[in-house]
């Protein structure tokens, strides 16, 4: 997963210079597949920066330890979800009907968990020992929330601004929760849960906006 890096929660400093950013994702990508395969008690800042090729005092200058490089990891992660989320509300989506919207966001959501199953994977070995991602994770569903609550304003005006906020804590908590709960499930039943994400998210929008949008020319 490379990008352009902006100062992570946990890290040092900031990688300013090109070489820096990419030894900076170098780093991260490693250290996420080893704290996937080996366990996060199981590796150590040494083995990650002989896998990545850099000196244990490259990684300490960006990372002072373990834990800030979770933190960057989850942030990353966070901040991927909110860019697939972004996307999706285009002019094409506002077309779309509510059927078809739901759809979108679930299929983004649970699409986003099976292109980086790290982020289950690498969390639950550590939410108990590592409370800042908690606050990473609470201030990711905050934006969220308030990102869909005028989304949902501009689909579907009419009701007062405290509404649009209820319903959007209501789908970032409800969408979460449901697909963070299949994760740990198997086959068809993962994918039976997903489904039933759909249905009460539809039968919940549906109780608020019984008319559903029909996109023009369809």
């Amino acid at each position: 997963m490379t990008e352009k890096i902006s100062k992570l929660p946990g890290m040092r400093r900031h990688p300013r210079q090109a070489r820096s950013q990419e030894r900076v994702n170098q780093i991260l990508d490693v250290a996420e597949q080893m704290f996937i395969a080996e366990g996060y008690n199981a590796t150590t800042t040494n083995a990650i920066a002989a896998k990545a090729n850099v000196s244990i005092g490259s990684l300490y200058q960006f990372f002072p330890d373990k834990e800030a490089i979770v933190q960057a990891l989850t942030s990353r992660y966070v901040g991927v979800l909110q860019q697939r989320f972004d996307t999706l509300h285009t002019l094409e989506t506002i077309h779309s009907s509510l059927s078809e919207y739901v759809e979108l966001i679930v299929d983004a959501a649970e699409q986003f968990f099976k292109d980086y199953p790290g982020y289950h994977a690498i969390f639950t070995q550590v939410q108990d020992a590592i409370p800042e991602l908690g606050k990473i994770e609470s201030a990711a569903d905050r934006q969220l929330i308030q990102d869909w609550a005028i989304v949902l304003s501009k689909y579907y005006p009419g009701l007062k601004p405290a509404d649009y906020e209820a319903i959007a804590f209501t789908l970032v908590n409800a969408i979460g929760t449901l697909l963070w709960l299949s994760l740990s499930q198997q086959g068809s039943f993962r994918q039976r849960l997903v489904a039933e994400t759909k249905r009460m998210m539809l039968g919940y929008l549906q109780s608020y906006f019984p008319i559903d949008k029909v996109p023009p020319n369809k």
